[in-house]
């Protein structure tokens, strides 16, 4: 089976909220420490991603 940029933007868009959940579960005391900070980026860019696969879906849908 092959897979659609739809396929990888929901995944994309799943791990974001997966770091995004980490991230806010490891700030206990202060957002300051790497490891909440690395898991922000990493549901940044993940979202980023998300947004532009959505969008190259929908760009590039055949007619129906």
């Amino acid at each position: 089976m092959r897979r659609t940029p739809l396929q990888f933007a929901f995944a994309y868009f799943l791990m974001g909220v997966l770091f995004t959940y980490l991230s806010i579960q490891s700030a206990k005391d202060t957002i300051w420490n790497f490891f909440t900070i690395f898991l922000a980026i990493l549901a940044t860019l993940d979202f980023g991603a998300a947004i532009r696969l959505f969008a190259f879906h929908f760009r590039n849908k055949p007619p129906v």
